[in-house]
C-alpha cells in the first residue's frame, strides 16, 4: 500500500520548520505567538517535572529500607509536599494544556491563540506560585488539610498559602483562554473537532472549580494571621468546611490533566490510523458527562473522616460509580477505533503512537482498580490513606496524562525544530517508562494491599513492606533515567537529528520504508 497524504484526513499537520533556532530570548519570554507560548509552557513543565522528580527520588532513597538514614520527618514532609504540588500544579496540568495550545489554532482554524495575553499571564502567575512554593517549603502536604496546615510550615508558610491562591488565578486564566478559542469555531458545534470539545470541557472545569481553590488559599492565609477563623477549630472554625470547599476543586482537579490528555488521544489517533474515530458522538457525550459528574462525587475523598447520614454516603457512592460511564465510553471508543480496521505499520513504528497505546493501558489499569475507591466499606476500612491511593493516581497522572503529554511532544517535535528525534533513544525511553511506571504502580498497589500508610518517613521491617519499598525505589530510578534520556534526546536532536520530511508522520504499510526510517541515523 502506498503512503497516504495528510490531506486525506483532517488533522494537525503543517510544514516542519526550525522555529526554536529563530527565536530570540525576548521573543521566547514575552511573545504572544501561540507556538512560543506552547513550547515555553512545555519546557517549563518539564523543568518542574525534573525538580519534582528529584525530590521524589530523594525521599524515596529514605524509604528504600526501614529506619532513618538521611533526614527526619519534617524534611521528608517538606519534600513530599513540594513534590506533590509541583507535579500536580506545575507539571501534569500545564504540560497537557501547553500541548493543546499548540494544537488548537490548527485544529480550530483560528491560526493564532486568541487572548494570548491571558495565556501569558497564566504562565507567569504560575511561575511566581512555583517560586513561592519552593522558597517557602511548606510541609502541609499537597492537599494542605486544615487545621494541620495552620500549625506547620514555619514562618514562611504564608508563601504556600499565597502560592495556592496564585495557582487558582493561573488556572482560571487558562480556562478563559480555552473558552475564548473554542467559541471562535465558525462551522457549527456539530462539526467541531473532538479536541475542541475537550477544550470546551476543560474550560468549564477550570472556570467553575478554580475560584474555590483561590478562596481556600486566601482563607488559610487569613486564618493563619488571625483575621478569620473559618477553618481553625481553635477559633470556632470547622475542618469539615475546609473539606467540602477544597474537594469541590480537588476532584475536578483530577480531570484538569485528564480531559486535555484525552483530547490529545482523539487528535493523534486518527492522524496515525488514517481513519476517523469509531464514534464521534460518544466522545462528545463522554466529555460533557465528565464535566457534570466531576463536580458531584468529591465527597468520596473524605468519607471515612467525617460522620454523615448513610443516604449521603450512598448517593456519593452511586455518583462515583456513575463517573466510570464516560471514562468507559472514551476507552471503548479508542479500542473500537483500533479494532475495526488494520493498524498501519507506520503507526506501529511511530513513537507518539506507542506512547498513546501505553497511556491507554494505564488509564484502564488505574480506572479498573479505582473501582474499589468508590466502595464505602472497602475505602473506609481497607484502602483509604494507604499506598493504594497514590497507586491509583500515579497510574492516571503519570501513566496516562504524562505519557499523553510526551506523545504530544514527540509528535510536535519535528514541527518546531525541523528535525526528528533519535528513534533508538526514544524507544529506550518508551520501555523504561512502561516498565518503570508499571512496576511503580503495581508495587504501590501491593503495599496498599498490605496496609502500608501514606505520609510516613519510617516503617517497621515487615517482609511484605521492605521488599516492595526497595523495588519501588528501583522503579523510580528507571522512570528518572527514562526522563533523562528523553530530555537529552530533545536537546541533542534539535541540533543533530535527521531532517524532518515534508510529512514526519506519513502513513505507510511499506515495511522497508518503516525499517529505513527506524534506522535513520542522526546527522
Amino acid at each position: 500500500m502506498t503512503a497516504t497524504t495528510s490531506t486525506d484526513l483532517a488533522g494537525p499537520h503543517w510544514p516542519p520548520q526550525d522555529l526554536i533556532g529563530s527565536w530570540s530570548l525576548r521573543e521566547f519570554l514575552f511573545s504572544n505567538d501561540y507556538r512560543i507560548i506552547a513550547v515555553k509552557g512545555i519546557l517549563t513543565s518539564l523543568a518542574m517535572l525534573a525538580l519534582a522528580g528529584l525530590f521524589a527520588l530523594t525521599f524515596r532513597a529514605e524509604l528504600t529500607v526501614p529506619d532513618i538514614q538521611f533526614f527526619g520527618a519534617r524534611v521528608y514532609m517538606g519534600l513530599m509536599t513540594v513534590h506533590g504540588m509541583l507535579m500536580v500544579f506545575g507539571f501534569v496540568i500545564p504540560i497537557v494544556l501547553s500541548v493543546c495550545y499548540y494544537l488548537m489554532p490548527v485544529m480550530l482554524k483560528t491560526e493564532r491563540l486568541l487572548w494570548a495575553g491571558g495565556a501569558q499571564a497564566s504562565y507567569w502567575t504560575l511561575i511566581i506560585a512555583a517560586v513561592l512554593l519552593i522558597v517557602g517549603r511548606p510541609d502541609f502536604t499537597w492537599t494542605f488539610y486544615a487545621p494541620m496546615s495552620l500549625r506547620v510550615g514555619g514562618n514562611l508558610v504564608w508563601m504556600g498559602y499565597l502560592a495556592i491562591v496564585l495557582v487558582g488565578v493561573s488556572e482560571f486564566l487558562a480556562g478563559a483562554v480555552l473558552l475564548r478559542n473554542v467559541l471562535a469555531w465558525k462551522n457549527g458545534w456539530g462539526t467541531m473537532p473532538l479536541l475542541g470539545w475537550g477544550m470546551f470541557s476543560e474550560a468549564l472545569l477550570l472556570l467553575l472549580s478554580t475560584p474555590m481553590l483561590a478562596l481556600v488559599g486566601a482563607i488559610l492565609l487569613t486564618d493563619w494571621v488571625g483575621l478569620t477563623g473559618i477553618y481553625d477549630p481553635a477559633l470556632g472554625g470547622s475542618t469539615t468546611t475546609f473539606l467540602w470547599m477544597f474537594w469541590f476543586y480537588g476532584h475536578p482537579a483530577v480531570y484538569l490533566p485528564l480531559v486535555p490528555a484525552i483530547a490529545v488521544v482523539y487528535t493523534l489517533m486518527p492522524r496515525f490510523l488514517g481513519r476517523p474515530m469509531w464514534s464521534r458522538t460518544s466522545g462528545i457525550v463522554a466529555f460533557l458527562l465528565l464535566v457534570v459528574l466531576s463536580f458531584i462525587v468529591f465527597h468520596h475523598h473524605f468519607q471515612p473522616s467525617v460522620t454523615t447520614h448513610s443516604w449521603v454516603q450512598r448517593t456519593f457512592q452511586i455518583l462515583t460509580l456513575a463517573i466510570f460511564i464516560p471514562s468507559t465510553l472514551h476507552v471503548f471508543n479508542w479500542i473500537a477505533s483500533l479494532w475495526y480496521d488494520r493498524i498501519p505499520a507506520s503507526a506501529l513504528a511511530a513513537i507518539p503512537f506507542r506512547f498513546t497505546i501505553g497511556a491507554i493501558f494505564f488509564l484502564i489499569l488505574g480506572g479498573v482498580t479505582g473501582f474499589l475507591n468508590a466502595q464505602i466499606s472497602v475505602d473506609s476500612d481497607f484502602i483509604h490513606n494507604t499506598y493504594w491511593i497514590p497507586a491509583h493516581f500515579h497510574a492516571m497522572f503519570l501513566g496516562f496524562c504524562a505519557q499523553m503529554a510526551v506523545a504530544g511532544i514527540y509528535y510536535l517535535y519535528p514541527y518546531f525544530t525541523g528535525r526528528m528525534v533519535n528513534r533508538a533513544l526514544a524507544n529506550l525511553h518508551f520501555w523504561l517508562w512502561q516498565l518503570g511506571i508499571f512496576a511503580k504502580v503495581m508495587l504501590m498497589y501491593a503495599l496498599g494491599y498490605a496496609y502500608f500508610p501514606r505520609w510516613v518517613v519510617d516503617y517497621l521491617p515487615l517482609p511484605e513492606w521492605t521488599g516492595a519499598q526497595l523495588w519501588l525505589t528501583v522503579a523510580g530510578a528507571a522512570i528518572g533515567l527514562g526522563f533523562l534520556l528523553f530530555a537529552a534526546n530533545l536537546a541533542i536532536s534539535a541540533r543533530r537529528g535527521a531532517a524532518a520530511p515534508k510529512d514526519p508522520w506519513a502513513r505507510s504499510d511499506s515495511e522497508s520504508a518503516i525499517a529505513a526510517a527506524s534506522a535513520a541515523p542522526a546527522e
